[in-house]
């Protein structure tokens, strides 16, 4: 294992007597040694939650008296030797865009109700059965709308590598917790890059399984573009993670069979011989001088482990209006769903989306899904040659809070800084944001790995591949460097 690679002015947050800085691998060891249990770790957990999440903002709901519940169940059980699974006694987080019973699910919307919810989302009653500890609800903006995560009802949420500074989003809870330590599994969805941005603003690894395979309901306003998948410390918790909630579920009508039987069934094995493509900017895209570094150290790492890295661009042809005609008009359903007064209550950039969409056409909106086809065999046709696609993870660094785009650029939208994320919602191809380093100010790079659709399996291996040789680390406590 090389070096942990970690800004030089911060201290990594790797203590070994502390409970909150193991993975669920390391856990689960220790719940079945007997060096310490459940019990102990969910109330760590939920100290430093209580500590660090009013620096942050990334949990709206915490569930203390029941997670406590929770884990003296999973105690009883792991002390009995009959453990429900290995994620029994996992700390876990939930996305407040995912229904769970006893907790309410305000969406970041002032249009939802703060009552409990009275059922589990799919993911929340695979992970109820597995024995995980649900600790509370992830900020997001509202119904997930953007990739930045602030909203009317529960505010704004920080990075954890300056709390000056947005943590991408729509999963921003979910990708802060998850640097911070808040927790060991953090669910998130991903419609246009909702796990893999916030998961390259924040230094963590961030998975978009392919469309299907995790299923969730109720489903997203663009319920053809999103998935349920992981943020977390590692690809390997991921893959565990992964291993309960990316079950087939007759509740989604979008649910699809073929799932692996184990997840991470690859990770550990060589990488030598493997193509990947590595595109760094798509053809012309600009990207950030120091992502575009990072991003390229990376591309020569991974040839470094054995891979054949293929410097060549994918057959994308222009996605963003096609993105936005399915985007937007999932806007305009919303908003049409709304009377006048919680029409009033909404986002105005949401709203703005919305009213952009009602100028299209019926027409327009077929070529849009008749476009979305081509790209989606274009990209099947390129991934027969090269099974795996690198990129930047996105095209910006993290920028000032409460903006859509960064303040001192000409961009007006957010899907133009994050142009390597949503064609892979468009084609239901799985996707993830791994760490490769830090800029000269201490802020985290992301890079993307993409693959053919169903190619999971593989993608998890290059992934813990590059991590177990350069691995990260996370802050100790919020940085408010500038």
């Amino acid at each position: 294992m090389r070096d942990v690679e970690f800004p030089q002015h911060l201290s990594p947050h790797t203590a070994k007597d502390d409970l909150t800085a193991l993975d669920a691998e390391q856990l689960a060891r220790g719940y079945q040694c007997g060096e310490f249990d459940p019990l102990q770790v969910t109330r760590a957990v939920l100290d430093r939650i209580e500590r660090l999440n009013p620096l942050v903002n990334a949990y709206v709901h915490v569930a203390h008296d029941t997670a406590l519940k929770e884990a003296r169940e999973s105690t009883q059980r792991w002390q009995a030797g009959k453990p429900l699974s290995p994620l029994d006694g996992i700390p876990t987080s939930l996305k407040d865009l995912t229904e769970v019973a006893g907790m309410p699910a305000r969406e970041g919307s002032l249009t939802t109700s703060p009552e409990p919810c009275q059922r589990d989302a799919p993911p929340v009653r695979r992970l109820r059965e597995a024995g995980a500890i649900l600790l509370g609800k992830t900020n997001t903006p509202e119904f997930g709308w953007k990739a930045v995560t602030d909203n009317r009802v529960h505010g704004t949420t920080r990075n954890a590598w300056n709390t000056q500074l947005t943590p991408g989003g729509s999963s921003g809870g979910a990708a802060t917790a998850a640097a911070l330590n808040l927790g060991v599994l953090h669910q998130g969805g991903d419609s246009g890059g909702s796990i893999r941005i916030p998961a390259a603003f924040s230094g963590i690894f961030g998975f978009k399984p392919t469309f299907g395979w995790t299923p969730q309901w109720p489903p997203a306003q663009a319920a053809s573009l999103s998935s349920i998948g992981p943020l977390c410390r590692s690809p390997r918790d991921a893959a565990a993670m992964l291993d309960v909630i990316g079950r087939h579920d007759a509740q989604d009508p979008y649910a699809l069979h073929g799932q692996p039987e184990h997840w991470g069934m690859e990770i550990g094995e060589s990488l030598a011989g493997l193509r990947i493509a590595y595109s760094p900017c798509f053809g012309g895209i600009e990207v950030d001088p120091e992502i575009a570094d990072l991003v390229e150290r990376a591309a020569q790492r991974l040839a470094s482990l054995g891979a054949e890295v293929v410097r060549v661009d994918p057959p994308i042809e222009a996605s963003l209006e096609t993105f936005r005609k399915i985007w937007f008009t999932a806007s305009l359903d919303l908003w049409q769903g709304c009377d006048e007064q919680q029409r009033e209550q909404l986002d105005p950039g949401l709203v703005e989306n919305a009213m952009r969409a009602r100028a299209w056409s019926s027409l327009e909106l077929f070529e849009a899904s008749e476009a979305r086809q081509r790209l989606t065999q274009q990209l099947a046709s390129f991934h027969q040659t090269y099974p795996l696609l690198l990129t930047p993870s996105v095209a910006v660094l993290p920028f000032a809070l409460d903006h859509q785009v960064p303040p001192a650029s000409q961009l007006r939208d957010w899907e133009e800084w994050t142009p390597f994320s949503y064609p892979f919602n468009l084609t239901g191809q799985p996707a993830a944001s791994i760490p490769c380093g830090f800029t000269t100010r201490g802020l985290p790079v992301g890079f993307q790995l993409a693959g053919g659709k169903h190619d999971d399996v593989r993608l998890l291996r290059a992934a813990a591949a590059y991590m177990d040789a350069y691995p990260t680390a996370h802050p100790a406590e919020p940085c408010s460097a500038t």
